[in-house]
């Protein structure tokens, strides 16, 4: 017998990648539920079509909430009296159950997933002596030069040592010296160092409070990828609409609101004059 599920905004952002699993999936019989133009085309375009939701959740033996937060409490409201008993309610995300925003019926059952997202470091391709965190063996990596001081016919022979230095490159870019001490110690060390040192006592905490370790590494690595994905442009995408509120609410509880200072140019010059010895040497 195949499971039938109703997946409640199949035409979304996450809709669309569920029904992209599910649509060929032989052990389940999905009905589609969207409501919006978009979604529908959505669906549309990958060659199914929306089913009334009276008519899905009357035969799901799962409902699938493929919804924006904030829309889960009232949407649960309308539909779990519909479903029958035994019927399975599976959220996508836990701020929704963690809330208590869903009305709960004793005959049903609810499930709460989330994925972890492809990894940062993968299992499969574990660390060992041979592996190039660096750049310069196997890993191409792009380099930044200055020309400190001479001629400028000299920084054309100082970029050909840099690439026999660093290679196999990726790309070559000229930057002043002031440039390159505000992207490191500023931006990379000061900033980035500090920014992932508090996600692993995050982490450590998370632990602590009884996650288990496989199952928080596994989600946070994931979650570290899409994050800067999303962060730097390359996903395409937008945060969801929950975790832009995450950050809204927790950022100055973590940041400093003046934490830019780091980037501000006397602060560099402190910064690299302490971790030079220049400033205990009086120079």
């Amino acid at each position: 017998m195949k499971t039938t599920l109703a997946l409640l905004g199949a035409g979304g952002k996450m809709g669309c990648r569920l029904t992209d699993n599910l649509k060929d999936n032989p052990d389940f019989r999905v009905h589609y539920i969207e409501i919006s133009p978009a979604g529908l085309e959505n669906l549309a375009a990958r060659g199914v079509s929306a089913t009334p939701r009276e008519e899905a959740l009357a035969e799901a033996d799962a409902v699938i909430l493929a919804l924006p937060d904030k829309l889960i409490g009232g949407i649960t409201a309308e539909i779990v009296p519909a479903l029958r008993p035994g019927a399975m309610v599976i959220g996508l995300d836990p701020a929704a159950a963690y809330a208590e925003v869903m009305p709960i019926r004793d005959d049903l059952t609810y499930f709460v997933t989330h994925p972890c997202h492809p990894p940062l470091f993968a299992d499969d391709h574990p660390a060992d002596e041979t592996t190039d965190w660096f750049g310069g063996k196997s890993q191409p990596q792009s380099v930044v030069c200055a020309l400190h001081h001479g001629p400028e016919e000299d920084y054309a022979k100082g970029e050909a040592i840099a690439r026999a230095l660093f290679a196999p490159i990726l790309r070559m870019h000229r930057v002043t010296v002031e440039q390159m001490a505000i992207l490191e110690p500023a931006v990379v060390e000061s900033t980035g160092i500090g920014c992932i040192m508090v996600w692993k006592q995050a982490l450590d905490r998370a632990i602590e409070m009884g996650v288990p370790k496989e199952a928080a590494w596994d989600f946070v690595m994931g979650h570290i990828r899409i994050e800067l994905a999303i962060v730097f442009g390359f996903a395409g995408f937008p945060f969801s609409d929950g975790a832009k509120k995450a950050v809204e609410q927790n950022m100055t509880k973590i940041f400093r609101d003046d934490w830019m200072q780091v980037l501000e140019l006397p602060s560099i010059r402190e910064s690299v004059r302490d971790i030079t010895g220049a400033a205990s040497k009086g120079n």
